[in-house]
């Protein structure tokens, strides 16, 4: 109900109840029966309105039920001008999983979760790295495993694609040979 209804006991005087008793006399039969069927037309095209848009919004919607212990990404809602997790502008995530979690609020509607679904790529493997004292490591060149000249103005420069310790082989990088062999001689024969 209308909150001056609610408050009041009545519905209020407006032209959707134009047909209230007494109502007729003052303004005519014919001009209250008139108003009353353009009103209860405009309900009709609302009300199909509202159904015809909810038919569309339904077809995205599923009932979503978890059970204790699954896995679950949270939606990280929207809003502008906030920066969250680190990261702002097109590159911030969409969802995020449980050790970011952060400054997140732990109260949310369960329509901001979407079930995770295990994929063996998901699992990260690493390596343990030994750190200095001062939080840096060293890394070392593993292998040399290609070779190219590169023509750079006048000049040409020979660059070698070297395999770096902690790092696969698509990380590997090109770097100027003459450095590499002065740096690293044990690995050219």
């Amino acid at each position: 109900m209308a909150p001056y209804e609610a408050l009041y006991g009545r519905k209020c005087r407006s032209p959707f109840y134009w047909d209230e008793v007494g109502e007729r006399q003052v303004l005519g039969p014919d001009a209250v029966e008139e108003m009353v069927g353009i009103v209860r037309q405009i309900r009709e095209r609302i009300k199909e309105a509202q159904d015809r848009h909810k038919s569309y919004a339904d077809v995205r919607r599923t009932d979503l039920q978890f059970q204790a212990g699954n896995r679950v990404f949270l939606k990280v809602s929207p809003s502008k001008g906030i920066t969250r997790f680190g990261v702002k502008g097109k590159l911030k995530p969409r969802f995020i999983g449980p050790p970011s979690r952060g400054n997140v609020h732990n109260i949310f509607h369960v329509s901001q979760l979407r079930k995770y679904v295990f994929n063996p790529k998901h699992v990260i493997h690493y390596e343990e790295v030994t750190l200095n004292p001062d939080l840096s490591y060293e890394e070392r060149p593993q292998m040399i495993f290609d070779r190219k000249i590169q023509n750079v103005r006048n000049k040409s420069v020979t660059c070698v694609k070297v395999l770096w310790s902690n790092h696969g082989h698509e990380e590997a990088t090109w770097e100027k040979e003459d450095q590499m062999m002065e740096l690293y001689p044990e690995l050219f024969p």
